[in-house]
């Protein structure tokens, strides 16, 4: 069943959806038995991640809709912004 972003949205006001965003850089990387995807999107300078099973096939020029919030990070004692997707899907 796929999830709907309306319903998602009214569970959780800290949630945001945004609709056909271009993918600049999609990253995959292994992070135990998971696989982090880091992806850039077209005018947005904070990174957005996800973990998932497997590898996807490259989202690099797609557009995709998102649903995420944004979170903190620290690496090094520094603090950045990162955006935790929870529904991604192709446009």
């Amino acid at each position: 069943m796929q999830s709907d972003p309306k319903k998602l949205l009214e569970k959780n006001k800290k949630l945001i959806h945004s609709e056909l965003m271009e993918v600049v850089s999609h990253i995959q990387r292994k992070q135990g038995e998971w696989v982090l995807h880091t992806i850039m999107a077209e005018g947005c300078e904070v990174p957005f991640r996800f973990k998932r099973k497997g590898n996807y096939q490259s989202l690099k020029g797609a557009r995709v809709n998102m649903t995420y919030y944004t979170e903190q990070e620290v690496v090094g004692g520094v603090t950045f912004e990162v955006m935790k997707v929870v529904r991604i899907k192709k446009g």
